[in-house]
């Protein structure tokens, strides 16, 4: 009999602990991907990210290949039709047991509820960094503050430092998979590696070279210091295990500081499982609610006109607008300038932070959900653990203080080469660049009446 390794977000051959099952239990394995393009449309997927999914296969589907495993790729369609395509998949190829790693969102719960229900012989492994049901508080209950999720989370990796695994060896004889089919609006996405080797080395000289200067390099956008490996963890090209362990590699116990570069980068990934915890203990936020519900209250005036304005870098704003036309350009933003222009959105703006946080996963190649969500709320004083509502970002200051010289700024505002010092970050009225569509000052005040109003 067969075993079918079932990927998701998972598209890797090293460090799989469901490949690994598989191929430890079983003579042959089969890889399969069920491709739900009505399902993408629904979550948001961006061209950019639609063509870096498309290359992911295809070099999944190498790697499989060099061990002797197939990997088909079926259009399903939507996540409904998942049950019945596995089904008739697994009559087809006389399958008794699939292989798949746990999700922890609701819709891909409910799918794999379903599949279980149609006795489908599913396994469902736990290949998370830190499992929502393991990392829990005192009283049991989920963390809501990220600060003792990461003592806690910390504590039980020291404890229990994760492993990783070898790619399983060969199967049968080394066989070619076919290509992924196009399947949809993409956008060029070549400038960010797919290929497993590629992304191990990128991983290895950030971690060995850039590392100890993270936490003073990383809002800057300009040095560009950060790691660029966001796109291929949220589709599981690299884990979050092959990154602490190259990290500790590298840095040794300077990763246990927090205070050190390498332990500020392990944060980082604390950030993106902690967001993945807040959408499985409290699913209402990936039904679009907030997080904190008096905030559901606030009477956003959405005003198109400026929302438009924030789109297209046109805000008179320059670290604003030199943000989001980095974001058209490349499909890409700047951590740093993620938080700046979400908070300009929601408190200078006055607009719904679902409006921007749909526009950054419409354009983004890392478009994660719950990392985006997770920011979109902080930024925005309705999420967990966000910032408090009278922290308002100065846009004039911002620049200024992560891009003094304005390096960044005239890389994608090219109007301003010509303005330096004060008048890059407030230029003078002219033909070519907008004045700014709002005064910070007056608009500042409207927002703490905003939320003071509904919070009391």
């Amino acid at each position: 009999m067969t075993a079918v390794v079932w990927f998701r977000n998972d598209l890797r051959s090293l460090d799989h602990r469901a490949l690994s099952a598989a191929c430890a239990n079983h003579d042959k394995v089969r890889g399969l991907y069920l491709l739900c393009p009505e399902q993408l449309d629904e979550h948001i997927i961006a061209p950019i990210r639609r063509h870096y999914l498309r290359r992911a296969l295809d070099e999944l589907g190498r790697q499989l290949g060099e061990i002797g495993i197939a990997l088909d790729i079926i259009d399903a369609g939507h996540f409904r039709n998942t049950a019945a395509q596995l089904s008739d998949y697994c009559r087809q190829h006389h399958v008794d047991a699939v292989y798949a790693h746990r999700e922890w969102l609701l819709d891909e719960m409910r799918r794999d509820d379903d599949c279980l229900e149609k006795n489908i012989p599913l396994q469902l492994i736990d290949d998370s960094l830190l499992s929502p049901l393991e990392i829990a508080k005192g009283d049991g209950g989920p963390y809501k503050v990220f600060t003792p999720f990461s003592r806690r989370s910390r504590d039980h990796l020291a404890a229990k430092f994760p492993t990783c695994l070898r790619r399983p060896q060969a199967m049968a004889k080394a066989a070619s998979n076919p290509a992924c089919p196009v399947f949809g609006e993409e956008r060029d996405s070549s400038l960010w590696p797919a290929s497993q080797d590629a992304l191990l080395d990128q991983l290895r000289d950030f971690c060995a070279e850039r590392a100890d200067d993270y936490r003073e390099a990383r809002d800057f956008p300009e040095l560009d210091d950060t790691s660029r490996l966001s796109a291929a963890l949220s589709f599981g090209l690299l884990s979050p295990r092959q990154c602490l362990a190259r990290l500790q590699q590298e840095c040794g116990e300077a990763i246990w500081d927090g205070n050190s570069g390498a332990g500020t980068w392990f944060n980082e990934l604390l950030w993106r499982e902690f967001y993945r915890h807040v959408a499985y203990h409290f699913p209402k936020v990936v039904r679009g609610r907030a997080f904190q519900t008096y905030t559901e209250n606030i009477p956003w005036p959405n005003n198109q006109a400026l929302f438009d304005a924030w789109q297209e870098g046109r805000t008179g704003y320059p670290i604003v607008d030199a943000g989001m036309r980095q974001l058209l350009e490349s499909g890409w933003m700047h951590n740093r300038l993620r938080m700046i222009t979400a908070s300009f959105l929601c408190k200078d703006l006055h607009i719904d932070w679902r409006w921007g946080e749909r526009h950054f996963m419409e354009n983004l190649i890392d478009g994660d959900f719950c990392s985006n969500n997770g920011g979109w709320q902080w930024a925005a004083s309705t999420g967990t653990d966000a910032a408090p509502y009278f922290r308002i970002f100065n846009p004039t200051t911002q620049g200024q203080r992560f891009d003094a010289k304005g390096e960044f700024i005239r890389r994608y505002l090219p109007e301003l080469r010509h303005l330096s010092g004060k008048a890059l970050h407030q230029p003078p009225k002219s033909d070519i660049y907008p004045a700014p569509i709002v005064e910070h000052k007056e608009v500042r005040q409207i927002t703490l009446a905003l939320f003071k109003n509904v919070r009391d």
